[in-house]
């Protein structure tokens, strides 16, 4: 953390009873633990108290949407991972549903349910992955080993599917890669009992009801759920301030249209709503793991598609329920080999938009609640 005081900066507000009060100007990041990536927060204070706040990003820019338009179709699936790296299996998904949008494919029955098991149980493992540094942001070390550690067997089981933990490319235009190595499903079934009997009761007994934590959520960081659709928010951040939003129920694709989905919700609107609303996904999306396994359907797992993918000339936009909200991509095809246009719609880029109007008004020590709370890779806000 640094700070930058000059003459520019000093401005001096009017206080009580006539008495001038100076502010200062707080850079906290580019490199700091609470950022949750490459971010660096301009904080405006009077006192302790943060009056405006400029968020400042583009440190992480590789040009993803570049490189998917001189990449072939096929070709731009292992570059999702890096968008959203905790939720790869998620971006691979969003990808190949536009292609095929484009295409008119249709994966088989088999490929969908397998891609909704492995989207599920990415959003486990992004949803662990920000609870358990959300416990760091207030303090608490303990509970990021127990996410972490059921986390882990999440890559393992990735990594058995596609040869990487993070950049997966498993998923294919047309379906995926190749069926469940032997013993696969068992081993995540075995995964699914223990971590519903332990991982989450011993979650649950770390962090809801602590003080500690009740003290910095509760009431902090309150969303108007008017304020919220205004900004365009979506997932958890959105569905904690009482909007029932989801696209796997709202605009359901792929399996999803089979196997019906629980929203989640809350109404407080505040960090601790938010930090619940993901706890509560983790159940649900462990019940929707289980169904998969019980109904998993025969047959191909991918359609016969050409080497070279030429899609029609035209355009779309294909949008999945993401860990972090509406994950979409925007395609045009000029009936090449190569996209002519590609677009990615990252939540985490869109719900970073409101933090300036969260920070307003509270502490300077409440600044890394409300942020942690968002819970955003800067991975997909620069892109």
């Amino acid at each position: 953390m640094a700070t930058d005081q000059t003459s520019e900066a000093r401005l001096y507000t009017e206080g009580p009873e006539g008495l001038r009060s100076e502010e200062m100007i707080l850079n906290m990041g580019p490199q700091h633990p609470s950022t949750h990536g490459v971010l660096r927060l301009v904080l405006t204070l009077e006192g302790e108290t943060v009056v405006h706040c400029t968020p400042v990003i583009g440190y992480l820019h590789r040009g993803i949407e570049k490189i998917l338009e001189n990449r072939p179709y096929m070709g731009g699936i292992r570059y999702m991972d890096n968008s959203d790296y905790l939720s790869p299996m998620l971006n691979e998904t969003a990808y190949a549903g536009a292609v095929e949008q484009l295409m008119g494919i249709e994966p088989p029955r088999r490929a969908q349910y397998i891609r909704l098991l492995c989207n599920e149980l990415q959003r486990i493992a992004s949803h662990l992955v920000a609870i358990g540094t959300y416990g760091l942001d207030l303090g608490a070390f303990t509970p990021i080993l127990y996410t972490f550690r059921d986390r882990e067997g999440i890559m393992d089981m990735f990594e058995a599917l596609g040869g990487s933990r993070f950049n997966v490319n498993y998923l294919r235009v047309g379906g995926v890669l190749h069926d469940f190595p032997a013993g696969w499903l068992q081993q995540c079934e075995q995964w699914l009992d223990r971590f519903e009997r332990m991982g989450l009761p011993e979650l649950e007994e770390l962090i809801t009801g602590n003080e500690i934590f009740d003290a910095r959520t509760q009431g902090v960081g309150y969303i108007d759920p008017r304020q919220a659709v205004a900004y365009g928010l979506t997932g958890p951040i959105l569905r904690a301030s009482g909007v029932s939003f989801d696209l796997r129920v709202d605009r359901p694709y792929m399996a999803y249209r089979e196997i019906p989905v629980n929203v989640q919700t809350r109404q407080e609107g505040d960090a601790f709503a938010r930090y619940r609303v993901r706890m509560n996904e983790m159940y649900e999306s462990v019940r929707l793991c289980r169904v998969v396994l019980d109904k998993l359907p025969g047959g191909a797992i991918s359609s016969r598609t050409p080497i070279a993918l030429r899609p029609p000339r035209g355009e779309t936009y294909f949008a999945l329920e993401s860990s972090k909200g509406e994950q979409g991509i925007y395609l045009i095809s000029d009936g090449s080999e190569y996209p002519y246009r590609a677009k990615i719609r990252g939540p985490s880029f869109v719900n970073l938009q409101i933090l300036p109007e969260l920070l307003r008004g509270y502490k300077m020590a409440d600044v890394v609640a409300i942020l942690g709370s968002i819970d955003v890779v800067l991975g997909e806000v620069d892109r």
